[in-house]
């Protein structure tokens, strides 16, 4: 499939984003993708599973056998397309609508998650917000905890909350970018989280080991999802990805991939660990 394409320096005027409205539209699961069972039989619960990177996951673990849930803050139309996505690949899912910055939430969203299947394996932390600011003056405190809140506190809110239900053999993978390793001058609080999350990844995996709990993550570099034209404006847009070594945005299709990859049996000796679908940025990690 070619992937390239115009993003025609489209906006939307509040985060995080509505992918119904994007022109063109992500590509959830590319041409040809054939799903063999590597998920067979098991639940996942995908945060900001509702459009981008986290839709294109739950239809592409649903293609592989698992039944998904997917937690959303407010995009009703676009969870409920994912939804029918997964359904067309003959699973369940589950929406679960809320804030991922409240704690109290994150608890009752795997328990729903849990009394629908009766059981989870795979807990996919994704969900993130992130607001520009050029000058670290102008970043307050509501948005820098804001921020930490829904990127990475969030995190700790859910593994605390799906560990008693996950057993040997299952799998935690995180969401982090290519900048908590490159850095962003004009994102100093979005990259400081996604940093937070290697970290957190990292330190996860040791404590988990022992139970047989893998833990990974993956590193996005530039992704076309409804966050891109909820956040930047048209100019930014317009040439959103095109810095990347392949000159382009990658696709939510080809992130998507890692995720599967990670969730299932062939990552088996894989934690602590983070794969980089990035457009080629060599980062030396």
């Amino acid at each position: 499939m070619n992937f390239d394409i115009d993003t025609k320096g489209q906006t939307q005027e509040k985060q995080p984003g509505k992918e119904y409205r994007m022109n063109p539209e992500p590509v959830v699961i590319r041409d040809g993708y054939r799903g063999s069972g590597k998920l067979e039989g098991k639940v996942a619960l995908i945060t900001g599973g509702d459009s981008g990177i986290g839709r294109s996951v739950a239809v592409h673990f649903a293609r592989e056998g698992a039944h998904v849930a997917i937690v959303y803050l407010d995009e009703t139309q676009d969870a409920k397309d994912t939804q029918k996505m997964v359904e067309q690949e003959g699973r369940k899912c589950l929406l679960i609508k809320g804030n991922i910055r409240e704690e109290e939430f994150c608890r009752k969203a795997v328990g729903e998650a849990v009394k629908e299947f009766g059981k989870l394996n795979i807990l996919v932390n994704n969900a993130a917000e992130q607001h520009p600011k050029e000058d670290i003056g102008k970043i307050s405190a509501e948005q820098l905890q804001g921020t930490f809140a829904t990127n990475i506190f969030s995190m700790f809110y859910f593994v605390q909350a799906a560990l008693p239900h996950l057993k040997e053999g299952d799998a935690i993978v995180n969401t982090t970018s290519v900048t908590a390793y490159r850095g962003s001058a004009g994102l100093l609080d979005y990259s400081s989280t996604k940093g937070a999350i290697v970290a957190f990844t990292r330190s996860l995996s040791g404590n988990l080991a022992d139970k047989g709990i893998r833990v990974n993550a993956v590193a996005p570099g530039p992704i076309w999802t409804p966050l891109i034209p909820s956040t930047f404006d048209s100019e930014k847009v317009k040439t959103f990805g095109k810095d990347a070594p392949l000159g382009r945005p990658g696709q939510p299709c080809e992130v998507a991939t890692s995720f599967v990859f990670l969730a299932s049996e062939d990552a088996s000796y894989f934690t602590g660990q983070v794969l980089h679908p990035n457009g080629g940025d060599v980062l030396n990690t």
